[in-house]
């Protein structure tokens, strides 16, 4: 039997041994709360001061500039309402693209429906703004601008420093969702030119239900929950100490040979491209030359391509973002970027993490093609 290949590490990704080994002292002996005034609280306490370190040296930025969260959800709806709840009452504009993930999508929705006006920038074939576009939309009344680093769908990398720099020429804040970004590029706040950036931990190797938010000191934000005075008064609520510490230890890893991890992942996606091109004529990718390393998005031709993963169960991939649900509808990344009904219907994501290798290059290859044709066949008769 063919060997398991896991191709969809945009959705999650598994955590690391290291990252394990980190969190069982806390789901056991280490079981305090950070806010009591014992030993075992202390040791709580420490080890979440730990991780704040760890994952700020990660984005260079203080630790005292983060906030740990629930994930990336969490991370996107502070970093946005409390912003927006914090601003001048004399800036109601939003800017961010059409091409955002949900976790920031509902939040502006929510916002607009009180009043907010939310203005959605088209994104050019390639899947990124172009910054001629942006710099126009960021007028005096605009408050905040949303882009994410990385869109998770097709890899774009977007021009957040750019707009960045723009944003704060027009005195507005800028906000980035660098959830798919951590782990496989460099990320550095003061590079980005960012006042808020997200991280979802499951994204990178930690796991679910913990995640950061990157607050620049002196940035005007209000608490999204209410509740005690955890992590500054800007999150309440008891802190998850063992994901925490794992999401630390998870930061030291990718920040460990991260150069070296994102030339492995460039050299594996393209031989992933070139075999899959080699086997199947009429192949397309929406995947640009300016994109995150590990991510591959191809159409196959002539087929869906949820019943070419259907055909091939020995490669687990994605046929857009893992975070969408619903029937057959074509994604509405690929749709924004221009891309038709049938094509887009015919897309998978392939995504590459720290266990890839040649070989699952090579299997996957084999297994895909298999089922395209078989897809085929299918349809043709």
């Amino acid at each position: 039997m063919s060997e398991f290949v896991y191709l969809d590490h945009n959705a999650t990704t598994p955590l690391l041994p290291s990252v394990v080994d980190a969190m069982l002292p806390f789901l056991r002996e280490e079981y305090g709360n950070p806010s009591s005034d014992h030993p075992l609280g202390h040791r709580a306490r420490a080890a979440v001061g730990t991780a704040r370190e760890q994952v700020a040296d990660l984005i260079g930025c203080h630790p005292d500039e983060l906030t740990f969260t629930s994930g990336g959800t969490e991370s996107n709806n502070l970093a946005l309402r409390g912003s927006a709840a914090a601003s001048d009452p004399s800036r109601r504009r939003i800017v961010t693209s059409a091409v955002e993930h949900p976790a920031t999508v509902e939040p502006l929705r929510h916002l607009e429906s009180e009043g907010w006006t939310i203005d959605r920038l088209p994104v050019t074939r390639a899947g990124d703004i172009d910054p001629s576009i942006l710099r126009p939309a960021l007028t005096r009344r605009v408050a905040l601008a949303t882009i994410m680093l990385a869109q998770n769908e097709t890899g774009a990398l977007m021009p957040i420093s750019e707009a960045g720099l723009a944003a704060h020429s027009a005195g507005a804040l800028m906000h980035t969702d660098a959830a798919q970004a951590i782990g496989k590029i460099p990320v550095n706040v003061d590079d980005l030119n960012v006042d808020l950036l997200s991280i979802a931990g499951h994204k990178v190797n930690a796991p679910k239900g913990v995640g950061a938010l990157f607050i620049r000191r002196g940035t005007p934000i209000h608490p999204v929950l209410l509740g005690a005075s955890q992590e500054r008064g800007i999150r309440p609520g008891t802190e998850n100490v063992a994901s925490i510490v794992a999401l630390g230890v998870a930061a030291q890893a990718a920040a460990a040979g991260l150069e070296q991890r994102s030339s492995r992942y460039f050299v594996l996606r393209e031989e992933l491209w070139d075999q899959l091109w080699a086997c199947i004529p009429g192949l397309t990718r929406h995947t640009p030359t300016r994109a995150l390393p590990n991510t591959l998005s191809v159409s196959f031709p002539g087929v869906l391509g949820a019943d070419v993963l259907q055909l091939a169960p020995t490669v687990a991939a994605s046929t857009g973002s893992a975070c969408h649900s619903g029937g057959e509808q074509p994604s509405n990344v690929l749709t924004a970027m221009g891309v038709g009904h049938a094509e887009a219907m015919g897309t998978v994501r392939l995504s590459l993490g720290h266990g890839t290798s040649a070989a699952h290059v090579s299997q996957a290859v084999q297994a895909l093609s298999t089922a395209f044709q078989r897809v085929r066949s299918h349809t043709s008769d």
